[in-house]
């Protein structure tokens, strides 16, 4: 009697089990390029903006800037704001975790590849080729936007637990436990492969086909796993900051990690990463929580908490673009700054519950920017913010013509 497969069944063999991949629809991942070295930073908060604050009033390149944005004016022709982009999504703070997919998690079984996030969509393409594939990161609030392709939420870490993944160096214990780890990790796949010739039997052509892909993209798990044991031997950079901790205001803790991710970058330790920011009762002599000022109704008194709370997220961003642009990229000449894409955004557009127009910033990378970008507001010729995914991906060198609920590149955004 022949299977029935579907999502949730897995490939078995001596009590170890793989889930399986959608077969009438599965992309193997695509292999990384060598030349040039790109980054991604993807910031957010989990409440949204208070939009009348963040967004400008006029279009095009002489736009004024608004409120928010104003940390940014230095900045001017190196990052580009988007009006009208979102996900086409409700569903309120469950849209929070959709920043990075434009996929609720409840719907992910609907799509080839899960709910999986742009941030570890790249990490699979980057690999072994740095120490951490991706780092998720966390000031005052947990991330809730980074999933791997099989729905897991990546867990985020402090600055404190960042600094010591970047520069301390592991026990000799530790280190044999991660080699443990990764033959425990290499076993594995082994019997899986093992198993998965007589489970091939039992598919269609077509489905043997896309089977084949995934077991392809099984033997490049198996290649990671053989590029990542180099790193076990390899030294840490070293640096001259000393260990921080988590700070009481959360402008004075998100300032170490800006300088903590800039030197991530700086010492090719990471690649890719994603930081969530909330707010500490105190912040700026405010009385309250975040989530309680964004149901601002507008009072005054919220809005203006809003303000500061937003303006120094955005504030933050500008610094790390301060760093970014101040050091030299010894891999591909020019700045750091020149080949970092840096996103901040949510996917909840407003603390009101409304995902419809999410803020959207888009800096460096080698994007032609320096604009507010006015997108077509009717419901029949909304844009996809998957789209601006979709670009930032294959900017990162992936060779891929879709991503999530995208449906093509963002027409107009360039590559310098």
């Amino acid at each position: 009697m022949k299977t029935s497969f579907t999502r949730r069944n897995f490939l078995r063999a001596g009590g170890i089990a793989i889930a399986l991949p959608s077969l009438e629809s599965f992309a193997q991942p695509a292999k990384p390029s060598k030349k040039p070295v790109k980054r991604m930073v993807c910031l957010s908060n989990n409440y949204g903006v208070y939009q009348k604050a963040f967004f400008p009033t006029q279009g095009g390149r002489d736009y004024e800037m608004s409120h928010t944005l104003k940390p940014l004016e230095k900045h001017r022709e190196d990052f580009t704001v988007f009006s009208n982009l979102d996900h086409g999504l409700t569903g309120g703070h469950a849209c929070v975790p959709t920043f990075l997919n434009g996929i609720r998690p409840d719907m992910s079984s609907s799509f080839p590849e899960g709910n999986i996030s742009m941030d570890q969509k790249a990490a699979e393409f980057v690999g072994a080729a740095t120490r951490y594939s991706s780092m998720t990161l966390k000031v005052k609030e947990n991330n809730q936007t980074s999933f791997t392709r099989t729905g897991v939420q990546v867990p985020s870490i402090d600055v404190t637990a960042m600094y010591r993944k970047l520069f301390l160096e592991d026990s000799a214990e530790a280190k044999k436990q991660e080699e443990l780890r990764l033959q425990r990790h290499g076993s594995i796949l082994d019997t899986v492969l093992g198993r998965a010739k007589d489970v091939k039997k039992e598919l269609s052509k077509q489905d043997q086909d896309k089977f084949t892909e995934y077991l392809d993209s099984v033997r490049s798990l198996e290649q990671k796993i053989d590029l990542q044991r180099p790193w076990l031997d390899q030294p840490k950079p070293t640096t001259e900051m000393e260990e921080p901790r988590p700070a009481r205001q959360t402008a004075d803790e998100m300032k170490i990690m800006m300088e903590l991710m800039a030197l991530a970058i700086e010492t090719d330790s990471t690649r890719i990463m994603t930081l969530a920011t909330g707010f500490a009762n105190g912040d700026f002599g405010l009385n309250g929580g975040y989530h309680g000022f964004s149901h601002h109704g507008e009072l005054a008194e919220k809005t203006d908490a809003l303000k500061l709370i937003e303006g120094n997220q955005i504030a933050q961003m500008a610094y790390l673009i301060d760093l970014l642009k101040g050091k030299e990229d010894t891999l591909n000449g020019g700045t750091l700054f020149d080949h970092t894409m840096i996103l901040y955004g949510c996917g909840m557009a407003t603390g009101t519950h409304s995902c419809k127009n999410m803020p959207l910033v888009l800096a460096g990378g080698g994007f032609k920017l320096g604009e507010h970008v006015v997108l077509p507001e009717g419901k029949s010729e909304r844009v996809k913010a998957c789209n601006l995914l979709l670009s930032m991906l294959q900017n990162f060198g992936l060779k891929v013509d879709q991503f999530g609920t995208s449906t093509g590149t963002l027409t107009g955004l360039e590559w310098a």
